[in-house]
């Protein structure tokens, strides 16, 4: 037998050894996006809009769309707010001519009788 024989590497391995295999990491997360990457990269290859798409196309296309919902939202969380702030100041304003409520309280109900 030979002396200096290496033994064959396993394929797929690493050179540490059959530990736990490392937890991958998506393309939005490394992107620091909210958005998929992967899904609108998939998207961009499978409706055909080109021949080749390029790896950074996806996450471009996904900051640009998280970037327009995140305005979007802001836009309609504050015409919300100020909806809510219209509605709340006209039902504190009464209305010409009434008064609060036309029902007595139970201790004055008892006063009258």
């Amino acid at each position: 037998m030979e002396t200096g024989a290496k033994a064959p590497k396993k394929a797929g391995r690493r050179a540490g050894g059959g530990g736990p295999k490392k937890k991958s990491v998506s393309r939005s997360v490394k992107a620091g996006l909210q958005f998929p990457v992967g899904r609108i990269g998939r998207y961009l290859k499978h409706g055909r809009y080109a021949k080749r798409v390029g790896s950074g196309a996806p996450v471009y296309l996904a900051a640009v769309l998280e970037y327009l919902a995140a305005e979007l939202l802001e836009l309609a969380g504050n015409a919300a707010r100020d909806n809510k702030k219209a509605a709340a100041a006209a039902t504190k304003e009464p209305k010409a001519g009434t008064t609060k409520s036309p029902r007595k309280s139970p201790a004055k109900k008892a006063a009258d009788a």
